[in-house]
């Protein structure tokens, strides 16, 4: 049972507790006037209506007085069969006043925590009166009502449950009192907002509900209704209920089943769809996702924990890693805006993250100048480096668990970080042949984390061998083209029967970035490119990479010349006529 102050003030004069001839005489009133509908019934009860509101007040007190439920219950056994009466009771709830009584007594007779059978069986009566309150279920009395008054159904019922909104929400807004006394009134908004479960789909609720979920917390033992945030989650995800954007991002904030449920079906919509970089970041950026991270650091480590197990099972899946990307990517947007009004440490939203990578990863490219990229890029490759070595060092001596994490974790940021990597693949093609190893090492650690079998050092052999057949296409001394260097380079990233292959998105990444960046004309360059693509079927990953390519150089993280951007634009016309011949 609460113990806040109700929703109609008691009056502050002391009550004479009530007697059982007045309790008695009150229900078998109750009895009557349900029992008949006539112009004798409702003279009598507009002409009982003020006694009945003393003693509604009067009852109230004594409720209120009590120190649980089953006390209530034991002093007051006809307690339940009258107020239950009195809320179906129409011509008693149409009153304003009459009405506020009913419902402070069913909230103070509601047990935030029901510790026996008769308060878990008295709260779902409770719940059950709310909901014939505010819903268009039929009822005799309410019928015979409507037809005395004229008044519409439809008008009737959205008055009755205007009115209950509003006494909802002007109890809300009452503040904590546990720092000015030993009583805390905070459990009051567990009782107010398992109210709202049958009428959480309603329009006119939307504004109580908004309340409810950016409520400022005044202390600890304040929290929503589990009930009430499973039935938000269920109104939601039907599309059945319109939040504003920060009553949504409060909703993630209090219910991690409605916040999984939000990351997983971004995660199912890019999967399905393979939007396009562009379009990536304005579904990432309209899902809230990202503010709600930058608003709430527990938010951003429940989605972090959600991607991360993803990519431990799919870590070779280039969607995933995209949207990872590029929902970091937005998330470090959000942050910037809000750094001024918080001072929350990066480092507490990537607790897991090896510290002296975090800072160097999360910079963007466009935040330094494009002649230190080359300087940074070495230091990043060459730290990553001694982290697996490390990790191989330790397979042997029982630190082989640790080392894989740390490797994981950092393999992890760097998925986040993303733009690095693309920065290595510019930096690689514009770099001259022994400048260029750091980059490639680099790549093949991010296409390929794991070091079973010692694959990353067959793959580390196979992408030089790659990358030649690659330069050697787009030597601008190569014309025709050589079909030999052609077919091998087809075959490099060709599923192979019986071993590993290139992955496709690695190879295609350092095809078109040589496309944009070489010295030959752009109608030599799309001469090549589609060639490759082709042969290799890989004409959905080039036009992925120009496009991610266009997007950077507009925001500066792409290395800029006169002709990129029109070489980019010619590379795209290649690939849309080849898709148009396609189909």
């Amino acid at each position: 049972m609460s113990e806040q102050q109700p929703l109609s003030q008691p009056l502050q004069t002391e009550e004479p507790l009530l007697n059982d001839q007045e309790m008695q005489f009150w229900l078998d009133k109750a009895v009557a006037w349900g029992q008949a509908d006539s112009p004798d019934t409702q003279k009598d009860t507009c002409l009982h209506m003020s006694r009945l509101r003393d003693f509604l007040q009067q009852l109230l007190t004594q409720v209120n007085s009590m120190s649980s439920t089953t006390e209530t219950m034991k002093r007051l056994p006809f307690l339940g069969q009258l107020l239950g009466r009195l809320c179906w009771n129409p011509y008693v709830t149409v009153c304003d006043t009459s009405r506020g009584l009913l419902l402070g007594c069913l909230w103070e007779l509601y047990s935030e925590r029901p510790s026996n059978a008769v308060e878990q069986k008295a709260n779902q009566w409770i719940r059950k009166v709310l909901c014939q309150l505010s819903t268009e279920e039929d009822d005799t009395a309410a019928q015979a009502l409507m037809k005395c008054t004229g008044v519409p159904a439809k008008e009737y019922h959205l008055k009755v449950l205007r009115k209950k909104v509003a006494l909802l929400q002007e109890n809300v807004g009452q503040s904590c009192t546990l720092f000015n006394s030993q009583r805390c009134s905070c459990d009051r908004i567990v009782a107010i907002s398992e109210a709202c479960i049958p009428i959480v789909a309603c329009p006119e609720a939307s504004s109580l509900i908004s309340l409810l979920l950016q409520r400022p917390v005044a202390c600890v033992t304040e929290v929503l209704s589990e009930d009430f945030l499973d039935a938000l989650t269920s109104a939601y995800s039907r599309q059945g209920l319109a939040l504003e954007e920060q009553a949504l991002v409060s909703l993630w904030y209090h219910s991690f089943s409605s916040l999984e449920e939000a990351v997983l079906s971004l995660l199912q919509s890019v999967i399905t769809t393979g939007l396009t970089p562009q379009k990536l970041e304005q579904q990432v950026a309209q899902s809230l996702l990202p503010k709600a991270c930058a608003q709430h650091c527990s938010v951003f480590l429940v989605v972090n924990d959600i991607f991360r197990s993803v990519l431990k099972q799919a870590e070779v899946n280039e969607f995933v890693k995209a949207l990872v990307q590029t929902f970091t990517k937005c998330f470090l947007k959000e942050l910037a805006l809000l750094k001024p009004q918080t001072s929350i440490s990066v480092k507490a939203f990537f607790p897991q993250s090896p510290s002296s990578l975090l800072v160097p990863l999360l910079t963007m490219p466009s935040e330094m100048p494009q002649g230190a990229w080359r300087n940074h890029l070495n230091w990043l490759s060459s730290s990553l480096q001694r982290l697996t070595e490390e990790e191989e060092e330790g397979d042997g001596d029982g630190r082989s668990t640790r080392g894989h994490h740390n490797v994981f974790e950092a393999w992890f940021l760097l998925v986040q970080c993303a733009h690095w990597v693309q920065v290595a693949v510019q930096l690689l093609v514009t770099s001259g042949t022994e400048d260029g190893d750091p980059f490639l090492w680099l790549l093949i650690f991010y296409h390929y984390p794991t070091n079973r079998w010692h694959h990353r050092a067959s793959q580390l052999a196979r992408a030089k061998e790659a990358w030649n057949h690659i330069r050697t296409l787009f030597s601008g001394a190569a014309h025709p083209l050589p079909s030999d260097r052609l077919q091998s380079l087809v075959t490099l990233v060709s599923p192979q029967p019986e071993q590993q292959s290139l992955a496709p998105s690695l190879t295609v990444s350092l095809l078109v970035n040589v496309a944009v960046f070489c010295q030959l004309p752009p109608s030599g360059s799309a001469e090549v490119l589609q060639a490759v693509v082709d042969q290799s079927g890989l004409l959905d990953e080039a036009a992925c990479v120009l496009s991610s390519l266009e997007l950077r150089l507009n925001e500066g993280s792409c290395l800029s010349r006169d002709t990129v951007h029109l070489r980019i634009k010619e590379l795209q016309k290649t690939i849309t006529q080849m898709h148009s011949d396609g189909t």
